[in-house]
């Protein structure tokens, strides 16, 4: 099959049905439109006409011999209609629809759906969507890709056909049960419900935390503008590691079981550690290669004191951990690329490799994996949950935080289970390795999602040598022993080390010219701020003019003005909106909502109005939020220079 979707190689004509619904698909999902395409008919799958004449269609029921017709034998069209009038089609974005049949429920729904709402459409059978793409006029469904179709229940597949959609399915989904598609496939729909659900919580916590944090964020990356500048990027390590395992260490409860068989493995294996473990490694005796680090809190500067030897971890950090962890660091660092890092230093001082961004450290150490060539990825302390009813390895340094409060009446264990007793609410059961019952809370299953997501699409091996905790789609089960035995065989040569003695570690020569692109960034910051607040005041006047229809459009023309000087200034814009976050999730919301209304004239008008006052109030407040932090990054970088003398 051709993947040109404008091109299908067949002597139908081009008004066939077939013809128009996989020209449409094509553009919408080029893999599916080949594996229907590629599709031969088994019997399975039975079309007759119905008494009005339309097609109708029926499926052997698993199990059985027993048919079952998916649409009326007597008007297929009119029962559509009657089941989608009977959805509640509000403010909701995403329709999850269990089964396809022939189209015609779909194709009624679709119709009510305004604005940028949209369906997902669960349906294992390729003989029925083969049948439904010969028979029913469909194509007008696939435009705009307002129609996605799930056919396999693989995690993977489902995050990334549906992640354009991320957004939209976060502001508002509904599932809706087709009757006779439930008798036929009602495991595989319940599943696809489950999955679906899973990653739609997944979403909201990522951009609840996206937004949460956007301010934070920003400030840590231009208080690291001085380690940025001035360390070597991770660009030396692409597939150093090449085909050598690599053993992730996170701080999960079943770590402490672990480390015995950890010391024995440092010279087998690339060890990489997360911040949290990397104090219990050392006082085993472990050195970790490498060690990684993002977390926004001063905190983790708590995961790096009180040592003496730096010199052979090599810390991989994104630009947001907290300076204090940089700062403190005296060993091999590389910070990874960030756009806004670019936009404020430009792309030629910046320039460097970066990594796919993580929920979590132990996020961060996987991607470092593969981009390190590592294969078998092993993970170890990974537990995702609450194994033996605690949250941390013993001896974790959360764990000395806690020391003055513990005597008699408050013990380590009280503390373990008090910290997962105050997630009651978010608490879940899951299987564990064993298939056992094992809590976990929403935060660490949304974490288990993104993990799911990426082994998905990891190249080579995944192992779990955790020996607890949640099981994960996509990894071999494995103990330590098995993956020693198996993987471990030989040390690691020592050439694959070199580039810790070979590079230079702290190079201040990129200091000054970074401190001029930094005065250069505010300088536009402010040229922005001006047009915006110009803006604002236009708009103000606008909605006392809506009631003055010939006075309001000659005074909007400047609305349009001021909006081409906006977009004229692009790089401030999009530093200004790494800061307010939430200023751009509300106006993707108020557009999206606006085009679901039936607001015309005047009403739309100062809805629009009310839209552009808030979202230009929230950029101006943004902006000067925006010049503080870029103030403090001049500040830390004029401390830098002078501890340099360059």
């Amino acid at each position: 099959m051709t993947a040109d979707p404008a091109a299908i190689p067949c002597s139908l004509p081009r008004d066939d049905p077939y013809v128009r619904n996989m020209r449409a698909l094509f553009r919408a999902d080029l893999r599916l439109a080949q594996r229907i395409d590629e599709c031969m008919a088994d019997g399975s799958v039975v079309v007759e006409p119905s008494k009005r004449d339309l097609p109708t269609v029926s499926v052997v029921l698993p199990g059985s011999d027993r048919r079952i017709y998916l649409h009326s034998r007597v008007d297929p069209e009119a029962e559509a209609k009657r089941w989608a009038e009977a959805v509640e089609v509000g403010d909701d974005f995403c329709y999850v629809v269990g089964g396809f049949g022939l189209g015609y429920h779909l194709r009624e729904l679709a119709g009510r759906l305004k604005g940028d709402a949209f369906l997902i459409v669960t349906e294992p059978n390729l003989q029925l969507l083969r049948a439904a793409m010969e028979h029913v006029d469909l194509a007008d469904l696939f435009e705009r890709d307002r129609c996605i179709i799930l056919t396999r229940a693989d995690k993977g597949d489902v995050q990334t056909r549906i992640e354009p959609h991320n957004t939209l399915m976060m502001m508002g989904a509904k599932f809706v049960t087709h009757g006779p598609s439930e008798q036929v496939a009602g495991e595989f729909h319940a599943t696809m419900r489950r999955i679906l659900a899973d990653h739609m919580a997944y979403c909201k916590m990522s951009i609840v935390t996206l937004v949460a944090n956007s301010r934070i964020t920003c400030t840590n990356i231009a208080n690291n503008f001085p380690t940025y500048l001035s360390t070597p990027p991770i660009n030396v390590l692409r597939d150093r590691f090449k085909s050598v395992p690599a053993i992730l260490v996170a701080a999960g409860p079943s770590l402490q079981r672990q480390l015995d068989r950890l010391a024995e493995l440092q010279d087998r294996a690339v060890i990489i550690a997360v911040q949290t473990t990397f104090k219990t490694l050392l006082d085993r005796g472990i050195r970790p290669h490498f060690v990684t680090s993002l977390d926004y809190h001063e905190m983790s500067k708590r995961f790096f004191e009180d040592i003496s030897d730096f010199s052979r971890t090599h810390l991989v950090a994104e630009p947001k951990a907290t300076w204090h962890v940089l700062d403190h660091y005296r060993g091999p660092i590389s910070v990874l690329d960030n756009h806004f890092a670019r936009l404020c230093l430009g792309p030629h001082l910046a320039a460097r490799d970066g990594l796919k961004a993580g929920a979590t450290v132990a996020h961060l150490s996987l991607y470092l994996a593969v981009y390190l060539g590592c294969d078998p990825i092993v993970l170890v302390g990974q537990d995702l949950a609450y194994t033996h009813h605690v949250y941390y390895a013993p001896g974790v340094p959360i764990h000395g935080l806690w020391r003055p409060q513990l005597n008699r009446f408050c013990t380590i264990e009280m503390m373990e289970w008090e910290r997962i007793v105050r997630t009651r609410e978010i608490l879940r059961k899951v299987k564990d390795i064993e298939g056992r019952d094992i809590y976990t809370d929403d935060q660490l299953f949304t974490y288990l999602q993104q993990f799911e997501g990426d082994f998905a699409t990891i190249p080579g091996r995944v192992i779990d040598a955790t020996g607890g905790g949640v099981r994960k789609a996509g990894t071999r089960v494995m103990s330590l022993e098995e993956v020693a035995d198996r993987y471990c065989t030989r040390p690691i040569a020592p050439e694959r080390f070199a580039y810790l003695t070979e590079t230079r570690w702290h190079d201040p020569s990129k200091l000054r010219a970074g401190r001029r692109e930094v005065e250069a960034r505010i300088a536009e910051v402010d040229r922005m701020l001006e047009t915006c607040r110009s803006l604002k005041a236009l708009l103000e006047e606008l909605v006392k003019l809506l009631e003055r229809p010939a006075e309001f459009n000659r005074r909007i023309q400047e609305v349009d003005a001021l909006r081409v000087r906006v977009r004229s200034q692009e790089r401030a814009y999009q530093l200004i909106s790494a800061v307010a976050q939430q200023a751009e999730l509300q106006r993707f919301s108020a557009d999206r909502r606006m085009a679901m209304t039936d607001a015309d004239g005047p009403a739309l008008a100062r809805m629009q109005l009310d839209r552009d006052r808030r979202f230009v109030e929230a950029i101006i407040e943004g902006g000067d939020v925006l010049k503080e932090i870029l103030r403090g990054g001049l500040d830390r970088l004029d401390q830098a220079i002078e501890r340099a003398h360059v």
